[in-house]
């Protein structure tokens, strides 16, 4: 499977064309608008999620409520674009351009990119650079966890912690629904309204936070990636989906940096045969050995910075003029850590669902789940 994503921050839509997903697959706006809302949702997001209400048009691909096995094309109207309609044109003239950023904020694409591409209104770096784009990517990734969630694979995200407040209550499938219908993902009540008092004053004095995402799945086959080739390992795949994500910066599978400082004898799971098939009692791995699924539960811990756009600027040059200056101020959120987790885990959904194709194959989801569980079965018995 691949896709590719199109699209400017206020120009007039985001597209996505997937290609490679079996036919069969049973999909509709449904298993996508969900996702898109779970993304905009989260305490602490600004202005522009009361402007958008996204929702996914399938174009191609898809008829009857099928996957047809043709590539499958997804937009999402941005509707604040009415709004930017001349600043954003195609057509030539009218330079420089209303809402022309020139002071580079620093932490974002601003100053590199238009470095790199020798922009000096680096409004061409910062709408492509915003994740406003991430809105083509869980639409994408919708349809990955979509198909896992056909072959029995479930998974879930939460807030670890925010602004340094961690989340006291150990994840717990069980308690999916409190993380669902908490707006800063966590089952902790506690926790989350240390957090709200600190976005808070945090929006008061023009700042932002980051934290850390956790992502989990369950179900995974047995043997997905592998270990003969630096580019196929899964660790590594995941590892970039992830900080492919704007603002994330650092990435841990399982218990990484509490096992760096550990000795071996403390860090590796045990392997036991109980009743006909192997098992362990711990999952210090979080469910990857030598770039492989191992059939325990996989477990990503992701690092956000604090979103680079403050209210209350840090100082810059402009790069028209070179003379110091204030860093542009642009609408944005005082914190987007819940939505991340959201992010993370349909774009790391689409790196399983495409290691799940790579080692099964099938044209159709009927012979992709018959593969699948197959491959089960014989773990279970090897």
């Amino acid at each position: 499977m691949r896709y590719l994503t199109a699209g400017e921050s206020h120009g007039p839509q985001l597209t996505a064309i997937i290609e490679g997903l079996p036919s069969q697959l049973p999909l509709g706006k449904g298993d996508i608008d969900p996702w898109l809302r779970k993304r905009q949702g989260g305490y602490g997001r600004g202005r522009r999620m009361v402007i958008e209400t996204d929702e996914a048009e399938i174009l191609s691909g898809v008829r009857a409520g099928r996957t047809t096995g043709a590539p499958v094309t997804l937009a999402i109207a941005n509707k604040d674009h009415r709004n930017w309609t001349e600043i954003m044109s195609p057509e030539p003239g009218g330079e420089p351009r209303k809402k022309a950023l020139t002071d580079a904020r620093p932490g974002h694409a601003d100053l590199t990119g238009g470095v790199k591409y020798r922009h000096k209104d680096l409004r061409d770096v910062l709408e492509r650079a915003s994740a406003r784009e991430t809105a083509a990517r869980v639409a994408v990734g919708s349809i990955a966890l979509k198909l896992l969630s056909e072959l029995g694979v479930e998974g879930a995200n939460y807030v670890s912690s925010l602004a340094g407040i961690e989340t006291r209550m150990p994840f717990s499938w069980a308690a999916l629904d409190a993380i669902e219908n908490s707006d800063l993902r966590t089952p902790d009540e506690d926790a989350a309204a240390q957090m709200r008092e600190r976005i808070d004053q945090a929006k008061k004095d023009g700042d932002t936070l980051g934290g850390i995402l956790e992502v989990r799945f369950r179900g995974l086959p047995v043997g997905l990636g592998s270990f003969v080739h630096y580019d196929r390992k899964l660790d590594g795949k995941i590892a970039q989906a992830a900080l492919s994500v704007q603002a994330m910066k650092g990435v841990e599978i399982g218990r990484a940096f509490e096992n760096a400082v550990q000795p071996g004898s403390r860090v590796h799971d045990a392997v036991y045969y109980r009743e006909g098939t192997y098992a362990r009692d711990t999952n210090g791995a979080g469910g990857l050995e030598a770039g492989m699924t191992n059939g325990e539960e996989l477990i990503v811990r992701v690092a956000m910075k604090p979103i680079a756009t403050l209210m209350k600027p840090l100082p810059t040059v402009n790069v028209v003029t070179h003379e110091a200056s204030d860093a542009a101020r642009e609408r944005s959120d005082t914190t987007a850590v819940p939505a991340a987790g959201v992010i993370l885990q349909c774009v790391i959904g689409w790196v399983l669902a495409e290691a799940i194709l790579e080692k099964f194959g099938g044209d159709t989801l009927p012979e992709l789940q018959e593969r699948v569980a197959a491959a089960r079965a014989f773990a279970q018995t090897y």
